[in-house]
């Protein structure tokens, strides 16, 4: 069976701020192309800027536990998720999966997934896909060129990374997991890559281009991650 392309979708491609058609025309017609090579792929979806605003306007209403603000960010993934799978229509797996527990054999070129189980974001779900799959590589798609050193959205010194191995990321980012959280890679997504000996590639997903230089064997931008 040809092998499977994992791709963790960050939210923040879909939903920047309102639904980005004219990027999801462009990815449509980027996964297509390589459909038409014989391509698989796995698309996990991220919630985004909707996830993080459902979040704090509920949490204005009445303060919430960790495991409901994570339930309102899995729906936000869900409904970004059937989004996409529509998109590809008959491409795709007849239905979003959001169960990663269970086997799945499936003939069609792409697969789309979204959130599962509190206690994390849609990048350990990409992981437990790729497990499914024994992909060794997951692709995070962000909104950021690479890893840094520090948020580059706060610091204005921010030096990016190329490549980082598993301990050394953890060392930059927050070890505990919180709704809504912005990074390039989840603390409890990492900790399980790590552990199936995965890598993780951290590219931009605005450049389509170079996630083709990626998929291509050529140089690229981005961090490579374990």
């Amino acid at each position: 069976m040809t092998e499977i392309i994992i791709l963790s979708l960050g939210g923040s491609l879909i939903y920047p701020k309102d639904i980005d058609v004219a990027y999801l025309k462009k990815f449509r017609e980027f996964i297509l192309s390589y459909i038409s090579q014989d391509k698989r792929f796995g698309i996990i979806t991220g919630g985004g800027a909707i996830c993080r605003e459902y979040i704090k306007k509920a949490n204005e209403i009445t303060p919430l536990h960790t495991a409901q603000n994570d339930m309102i960010g899995i729906s936000t993934t869900r409904a970004n998720a059937q989004l996409v799978h529509e998109i590809f229509a008959d491409f795709a797996y007849h239905a979003v999966i959001i169960d990663y527990s269970k086997p799945l054999q499936t003939d069609k070129p792409i697969i789309v997934g979204a959130g599962w189980i509190p206690g994390s974001s849609t990048d350990k779900d990409a992981v437990l896909l790729g497990k499914m799959f024994h992909a060794k590589t997951i692709i995070n798609l962000t909104n950021v060129d690479y890893v840094y050193d520090k948020d580059p959205c706060k610091h204005a010194d921010a030096k990016p990374i190329k490549k980082i191995s598993w301990q050394g990321f953890k060392k930059i980012i927050d070890g505990e997991w919180k709704a809504g959280m912005n990074l390039p890679f989840d603390p409890i997504a990492a900790a399980l890559a790590e552990k199936e000996k995965m890598k993780v590639v951290v590219l931009n997903g605005n450049n389509l281009d170079n996630l083709e230089k990626y998929l291509s064997g050529k140089e690229f931008v981005g961090t490579v991650i374990g």
